[in-house]
């Protein structure tokens, strides 16, 4: 069994909130890189595992977030990031992918020591989803190519902190070894 996990962070989004504008243009340019991801971890038989924000509606579930998201203005930057027929979901209320979700719990089930963390927003639920993990005393992995943010100097700033603080590895989803991350102290 592997002990790797990737975890997709609130790529499922409707892009219909304050700072959006600002967070598009690092979306469309980090893209490729989660696609090509998702699809490494699929090919390799990681397990891909969506921590997305409800947007405050607490009676949906993974499926209408998705299709909410695919019926918006922004459904070109959701379709290429969708969860297939494996995929894990979790909802998700706050910043973090841990906090008040059954993540950890999930993780542990499936014998997870290390996770790699992609999405949105570096500066935000990138960076304190890599806290939260480092606490728990998961190895992080965060590809920079791979992740979106709103304020480039913040993100560059949360990257050298998770490194820095967490003893979190960065690198880029081309130069990602799964089993070598996976083996860091």
């Amino acid at each position: 069994m592997s002990t790797t996990a990737l975890i997709v962070i609130d790529m499922i989004n409707t892009y219909d909130h304050e700072d959006a504008e600002l967070l598009l243009p690092s979306v469309r340019k980090a893209l490729p890189a989660v696609v090509r991801l998702i699809g490494r971890a699929r090919a390799d038989g990681v397990p891909v595992i969506y921590a997305n924000d409800n947007f405050g509606e607490w009676r949906s579930h993974h499926g209408e977030i998705l299709e909410t998201a695919l019926s918006g203005p922004h459904a070109e930057l959701v379709d290429p990031v969708r969860p297939d027929d494996s995929s894990l979901f979790i909802v998700k209320a706050r910043h973090s992918i841990f906090y008040e979700t059954p993540l950890a719990y999930l993780l542990s089930q499936l014998e997870i020591d290390h996770v790699v963390l992609c999405g949105q927003v570096t500066e935000q639920c990138v960076l304190y989803s890599a806290l939260d993990a480092h606490i728990r005393h998961l190895k992080v992995t965060v590809p920079d190519d791979a992740v979106a943010h709103i304020h480039p100097d913040l993100a560059d700033a949360a990257l050298r902190m998770m490194e820095r603080n967490m003893n979190t590895h960065i690198c880029t989803v081309d130069t990602l070894d799964w089993e070598a991350a996976a083996r860091r102290d």
